[in-house]
């Protein structure tokens, strides 16, 4: 498969993918979900790779997010349509036979905030920035958000995380135990590296069936996912999240008040 919005290589049994769209902060869009899907699928099913590195160009982002440009002009239709290929890339992930690194530098927030959530490990630069935005734009983090969130930091913090939609800093993201570690930026990459070559130290098959069985409680929530999408969808063109979209290509603050009568 050729990529266009991602890059793509496999090296000394480390198979990266890396999100290649830094001028609109590694945001996605349809294409780039099927691209991460297929890559995904690909080092999972490639016995050589024995560890999955995904990663966002440049300095300034891992990935901000849903590309506000394509999904301001969704529908119910094609939301439902954009959010299954969503749910296809978070299943790749979960569902890769080998363990998935976040590598984050700069921002990871909404739907990039979900995609390390998803992942079995994060390490973080210590200039990364962490958060969840749906609220601000009309949308709910309902990929990941809602349902891996108060597992891994605790159901009053993942409230404040949703609710507020505040940055949080690596160092703050290592203490709740949202990241694994936070490193300073010019080591992000050594440290990853050495992670990896430990990994790959350790038997496939026990490190496949510990993912499998580590993800069981998850793998409950499936439902949860599913119905998230179909409600999120049929908001997809509705007065409030065009106003929260709107905004934000306008580059000012949403007025949501006019929706609270």
């Amino acid at each position: 498969m050729e990529y266009e919005d991602i890059l793509y290589e496999k090296k000394d049994r480390i198979a990266r993918i890396t999100i290649n769209r830094p001028k609109v902060l590694n945001s996605f869009r349809s294409k780039t979900l099927d691209e991460l899907a297929a890559a995904l699928e690909d080092a999972s099913n490639d016995a050589t790779a024995g560890v999955v590195v995904l990663t966002g160009a440049g300095e300034k982002a891992f990935c901000a997010g849903g590309d506000i440009s394509e999904m301001g002009e969704l529908n119910p239709a094609a939301g439902r349509t954009f959010l299954k290929k969503c749910i296809r890339v978070s299943t790749a992930i979960r569902n890769c036979s080998k363990p998935v690194i976040a590598m984050v530098r700069g921002y990871c927030l909404g739907g990039g905030h979900e995609i390390h959530l998803m992942c079995d490990i994060t390490l973080a630069a210590k200039s990364a920035q962490f958060g969840q935005t749906g609220p601000t734009v009309g949308s709910v983090p309902i990929w990941g958000g809602t349902q891996m969130l108060p597992r891994i930091v605790g159901e009053k913090k993942a409230r404040e995380i949703i609710f507020l939609c505040k940055r949080y800093s690596a160092d703050e993201a290592e203490a709740m135990g949202l990241i694994n570690k936070s490193i300073p930026d010019d080591k992000l990459e050594e440290e990853t590296m050495a992670w990896c070559k430990r990994i790959l130290e350790m038997s496939p098959q026990a490190l496949d069936i510990a993912k499998v069985s580590l993800n069981f409680e998850t793998d409950l929530m499936y439902a949860s996912f599913i119905h998230g999408t179909q409600m999120l969808s049929l908001a997809y063109g509705l007065d409030e999240i065009k106003e929260g979209m709107n905004a934000f290509l306008e580059k000012r603050k949403p007025d949501f008040n006019k929706f609270r009568k």
